[in-house]
């Protein structure tokens, strides 16, 4: 059975944006993973530790056979694939972020995932980008993704030509 998952891409060290081009590629050439939908590129601005360079995200929408988990696990391997080294900083510079937003309507919570996604109502370089492809979308105890992106300031996120 497939499953529709949201998943958030970002970066901001190096090349950035052929780096996500590359990375949704190799998503769609997993077994068990095809991607449905792609929003634009977004210039945004740091969260957190904000001395770093501007992030460039996206989003996109798969259908899965995956569980849960093993598209975490697929996430992963890919950012490792593309670069990137988890040192336990949090919201520190990074060549590849990749954030399993949403899992069908699904509803988890263990050591190793939430979702949909905890941080996502406070977000408007998440919401933004998923609003290109998703905006109808309702996370299960969040809201319709129009109405979370209508209730942040998203005006420092500039979508990229």
């Amino acid at each position: 059975m497939s499953v529709t998952a949201l998943i958030g891409l970002g970066g901001n060290l190096g090349d950035v944006r052929p780096r996500l081009e590359a990375a949704i590629a190799a998503l769609d050439a997993m077994p068990g993973i095809r991607v449905l939908a792609r929003s634009r590129f977004y210039r945004t601005p740091p969260w957190g530790n904000t001395a770093q360079p501007e992030f460039i995200n996206a989003a996109i929408a798969v259908a899965t056979t995956l569980g849960a988990h093993a598209l975490l696990d697929a996430l992963l391997a890919t950012e490792r694939a593309f670069g990137r080294v988890r040192d336990g900083e949090r919201w520190g510079p990074r060549t590849l972020d990749l954030d399993l937003l949403a899992y069908g309507d699904a509803t988890l919570h263990d050591d190793r995932l939430t979702v949909p996604h905890p941080r996502i109502a406070e977000r408007a370089f998440v919401l933004l980008p998923l609003a290109d492809i998703a905006a109808e979308t309702v996370l299960p105890g969040q809201g319709r993704v129009g109405d979370l992106l209508a209730a942040v300031d998203a005006a420092e996120c500039l979508p990229l030509a």
